[in-house]
């Protein structure tokens, strides 16, 4: 059976980073976009990271600009972005594709996991959260509009939770 940390993506700095080296964390995933309407959220996500960290807790921004073009830049102006504006110090990496034939393999699999609202597996808009467990299964699907915060009970409950 397939988990997160059978995959491997490339990091803002263009290093190859597999995803087993967060094996036996809780991972939220996010599709993130500087141009964004809910780009505030990066705080939130950075607050999630600062807080629960040191319990397990990783959070993976992941760029893209399939939605309105709200992620233009390149992967040194999307992180310096990120750090002078939200302080963010959680792993980001490289501009990615989350739907369509060109999708991450990462972000494929998220999709087939867990659907959306009405059963669709395409991600409908920047934002979109993916909680995986401790064993690398996707626990929930979390739409744009979910704040980071909102998940804190959620991301508590999977930290208390022993791998499988």
């Amino acid at each position: 059976m397939t988990v997160a940390y059978d995959f491997t993506a490339t990091d803002i700095d263009g290093h190859q980073r597999p995803l087993s080296e967060f094996a036996g964390q809780v991972l939220l995933v996010v599709n993130v976009a500087s141009r964004c309407g809910f780009t505030p959220q990066y705080a939130g996500l950075e607050q999630l990271w600062r807080e629960r960290s040191g319990q397990g807790l990783a959070v993976l921004g992941f760029p893209c600009d399939q939605f309105g073009h709200q992620e233009p830049g390149d992967e040194a102006a999307i992180r310096d972005f990120c750090a002078l504006n939200f302080g963010v110090t959680f792993p980001m990496f490289a501009k990615v594709e989350v739907n369509g034939p060109g999708a991450h393999p990462l972000w494929a699999w998220l999709r087939r996991e867990k659907r959306g609202l009405l059963g669709t597996g395409a991600i409908k808009w920047n934002f979109t959260k993916f909680l995986v467990g401790r064993d690398g299964r996707v626990l929930a699907r979390y739409a744009p509009r979910t704040r980071p915060e909102a998940l804190l009970g959620a991301i508590d409950r999977a930290l208390a939770r022993p791998p499988r």
